[in-house]
């Protein structure tokens, strides 16, 4: 923790919606702050007492559904545990629909005769547990559909996935080296989840087909905000405007309308790059021509990986790096920028496209204005944040995927960063990170995953009226 500053900055002047998050940084005027829940330490799973999770005292926590145990049905729980939303079960118990982010050719899970392409190893899972995190129940949801990386919770009970990805038999094989011609189907779009059931398999085709990673829905409007992680090219923001209101209609329709952000008055303007204190811009949307591309020949995937980006671009939508995590949270939509930022002193470059350690923008659905909320001043305090939640209190919870120590973190309404969790290095497994972090109903347990070689998941309770949480 020594070598963790809590840092905070208040933004003068700002008003409305904005007043509670400020930018802050080695830029703002940072200055250090209490987190209210003190160090962290080592503790015991109550699963098996093995110390997976580093947490302040007062904090338990119990692993579950990791991959290779079973599900109710008795097949095997997938790997590549990623996004997830708790929602209310029967009884007091919480319904978890959790993303598996499986790349390649290696065949559904579960019923094959369900899946949307019996192909891909990706999909949903969907767990009834308790606030303890005691499984009692557990399934798949949504099978044969790939890359499932984040997506978002709907308030009519379903979840949105989303496939982070464009690879199918008409595209040629990605980074992994998988077989795309062995692909039945075309991938990179967002599939409904419903809470009581399975999914029935069918593509939001006009939402996109580009690396989704994320969806965060604005009910007074009916808009879903969806956000992309190109991890070698450009990023854009997006929102997708459905035929009808998805509250009225009970679910997300196809056949809307796709939109890429601009800032006003500035064409193709690059946020990925380090931004003044509190940066604020005015906003425009352009229009996604050609949402769904579809290829022949066999597009190299690079360039089909760009293909949806590219049209808004051209229209001048902003450029981002790698975007990620995204929330709703009274009128406004939190996104994160995974290497958003300038490169501090003594850091590193990191991979792919963006040279920062990490941005959380701010975009204010009635308004159209843009925020940036914090960008990170080195790695040694927020290192490439990824997922997003947030607290009752607002305070939000961002899932890092670093390169050394791997934290969540609070990013407060006074704009103020701490740690709360520390993942325990895994021998022979350092690519091992946070990921999917919800709260499930009231407030009691943080249930969150860890995307490891054996994923698993996590319900993290105790004292959160000590802290901002």
């Amino acid at each position: 923790m020594d070598r963790r500053r809590f840092i905070s900055a208040m933004a003068a002047g700002i008003a409305g919606p904005f007043a509670g998050v400020a930018c802050a940084g080695s830029r703002g005027g940072a200055k250090p702050v209490s987190s209210g829940y003190g160090p962290l330490r080592p503790v015991r799973d109550l699963r098996d007492g093995k110390v997976r999770l580093h947490l302040p005292d007062g904090f338990h926590y119990r692993s579950f559904s990791a991959a290779g145990d079973e599900f109710s049905d008795g097949s095997a729980v997938p790997g590549g545990h990623d996004g997830m939303a708790a929602f209310p079960g029967p009884d007091g118990t919480v319904i978890l629909i959790r993303n598996h982010e499986i790349n390649g050719p290696v065949g559904a899970f579960g019923d094959k005769d369900r899946a949307y392409d019996p192909m891909a190893g990706g999909g949903t899972s969907t767990l009834r547990v308790t606030a303890q995190g005691e499984v009692l129940q557990s399934a798949p949801s949504l099978t044969g559909t790939m890359m499932n990386c984040s997506g978002g919770p709907m308030p009519w009970r379903a979840w949105v996935s989303c496939e982070e990805t464009v690879n199918g038999p008409d595209v040629g094989d990605d980074f992994s080296g998988g077989d795309n011609s062995k692909l039945k189907r075309r991938h990179g779009y967002l599939f409904e989840v419903p809470v009581g059931r399975a999914a029935d398999a069918g593509p939001i085709r006009s939402a996109g087909r580009f690396a989704h990673e994320a969806a965060a829905f604005d009910p007074a409007a009916g808009a879903l905000y969806l956000t992309e992680d190109n991890f070698g090219y450009p990023s854009g923001c997006y929102r997708y405007l459905p035929p009808r209101h998805p509250v009225q209609a009970g679910r997300l329709l196809d056949g809307g309308r796709l939109q890429m952000l601009a800032v006003k008055g500035a064409p193709r303007k690059d946020l990925s790059v380090g931004q003044p204190p509190a940066a604020t811009y005015a906003t425009t949307w352009v229009d996604i021509d050609d949402p769904d591309p579809a290829f022949t020949g066999g597009a190299a995937n690079d360039e089909a990986v760009q293909a949806v980006g590219r049209q808004g671009r051209e229209a001048g939508a902003a450029v981002f790096s790698r975007l990620e995590g995204a929330v709703h949270h009274q009128g406004m939509v939190y996104f994160v920028s995974t290497q958003g930022g300038a490169t501090a002193a003594g850091d590193l470059l990191p991979a792919g496209f963006g040279q920062g350690r990490g941005q959380v923008w701010a975009y204010e659905t009635g308004s159209g204005r843009l925020r940036l909320v914090y960008e990170s001043p080195g790695s040694s305090t927020l290192d490439l944040p990824d997922n997003v939640t947030v607290s009752r209190r607002g305070t939000l919870v961002l899932c890092e995927d670093g390169d050394g120590d791997n934290y969540l973190r609070g990013l407060t309404k006074t704009g103020g960063i701490f740690d709360f969790c520390r993942l325990r290095p895994i021998d022979g497994d350092p690519g091992a990170e946070f990921a999917g972090s919800t709260f499930g109903p009231g407030g009691r347990t943080l249930y969150v995953n860890i995307q490891a070689k054996q994923g698993t998941s996590f319900a993290i309770w105790g004292p959160w009226e000590r802290g901002l949480f």
